[in-house]
């Protein structure tokens, strides 16, 4: 039976007793009949809740933005804000608050919108307050279930992120370790030949100053950086007579050098987290033209670090001294190269090695002389 004052809509049923704990869970009643608030409002406070109420959807805003509430039930039709315009945005300012809706109209596609605005149950008036009490239980558990899960995913996810750095950091040290062990064979080498000394340094330092020049992105610059360090290493597996030869080399002796590019490519293989450092390495001996080696591959075909390391690499061919002959200087050597571009350079590799010499954007073109 209804109390006195109680719409019989929601009418109390005979022995009801509060059996919440000492800290009552907050509810927020919006509807804009104050004589149902306060019938809810009774009731719920009967059963431990601690209830608050509101007659719009406006002032159910303002309250939810000065105090947190673990449910708001909602009549669908008010004035001004409706209860379909309020859950969206009740939700934004506070997304773990479940949100039931009232209305006295059986309408499925009010119904269906108010779910999908994200309230968590549809109840038609009139219902018996034992059954809006189990709906509320049953909207409160699904909160909880669903703070829950969003707890577990942000632990997951901050735990995914937590390893995958760890991972970044464990594979750059593998990186940092498989690039020095490779530059120390390449040092090794190098130290056979009074004349290739710093070679794959300075080969480095200009390559990556060419790929900045192109605008190629930072990834992509490191990656030519790196290859350039390593891009001799296969050289360990040639024969020093040959290396060191002061003259022309025969046509065995020359394939014999061109050996050096499968041989480093055999070494370096097994590197996969270098990534396209490996393909730079690979096509360092590439032409523009196609008479290049390994792959006689030609233009674009060839990777973009294979074609700056065959400029740099060139470049400081014939600016370091060798046994046969003595070394030219920057200008001179560009000058020499323009006459290369179109058959063993990229024309735009060889014009941004121009730009970087000529305006001294690399450090090993520092000494030239206006």
């Amino acid at each position: 039976m209804p109390t006195e004052s109680a719409p019989a809509a929601f009418a109390l049923p005979t022995g009801a007793t509060a059996n919440r704990s000492a800290a009552p869970t907050r509810l927020l009643v919006v509807d804009d009949e104050e004589l149902i608030t306060k019938a809810l409002a009774r009731y719920l406070s009967s059963r431990g809740f601690e209830v608050v109420t509101a007659t719009s959807g406006e002032s159910a805003l303002a309250i939810l933005e000065e105090s947190r509430f673990s449910l708001m039930l909602c009549d669908v039709r008010m004035p001004g804000m409706s209860g379909l315009e309020l859950v969206p945005r009740a939700l934004q300012t506070d997304a773990d608050l479940a949100i039931m809706m009232l209305t006295g109209v059986n309408d499925a596609p009010t119904a269906t919108g108010a779910l999908a605005t994200g309230a968590l149950d549809y109840l038609l008036k009139p219902v018996e307050l034992a059954e809006l009490h189990q709906a509320i239980d049953r909207a409160l558990h699904r909160r909880e279930l669903e703070i829950d899960r969003r707890t577990v995913e942000r632990m997951i996810r901050e735990e995914v992120a937590t390893r995958t750095v760890e991972l970044e950091r464990e594979k750059q040290a593998l990186r940092d370790m498989s690039i020095a062990t490779v530059e120390a064979l390449v040092n090794a080498m190098e130290a056979r030949d009074v004349y290739l000394r710093g070679h794959s340094q300075r080969v480095a330092e200009l390559s990556a100053s060419i790929a900045a020049e192109l605008k190629l992105d930072e990834d992509t610059v490191e990656a030519v950086r790196i290859a350039a360090r390593i891009h001799d290493v296969g050289k360990i597996g040639i024969q020093e007579a040959v290396l060191n030869k002061p003259g022309p080399l025969t046509r065995e002796e020359y394939d014999h050098v061109k050996e050096h590019v499968r041989i480093g490519v055999d070494i370096l293989s097994p590197l996969k987290h270098l990534g396209p450092a490996l393909d730079y390495v690979q096509d360092h001996h590439e032409h523009w033209d196609g008479q290049g080696y390994p792959n006689a591959k030609s233009r674009e075909d060839i990777s973009i670090g294979g074609r700056i390391l065959a400029a740099a690499d060139a470049f400081d061919a014939l600016t370091s001294q060798r046994a046969y002959r003595v070394a030219k200087r920057p200008r001179e050597t560009v000058e020499y190269l323009a006459a290369r571009s179109g058959d063993l350079l990229d024309p735009r590799v060889y014009q941004a090695l121009t730009n970087v010499i000529l305006r001294q954007k690399s450090l090993v073109a520092s000494f030239i002389e206006d």
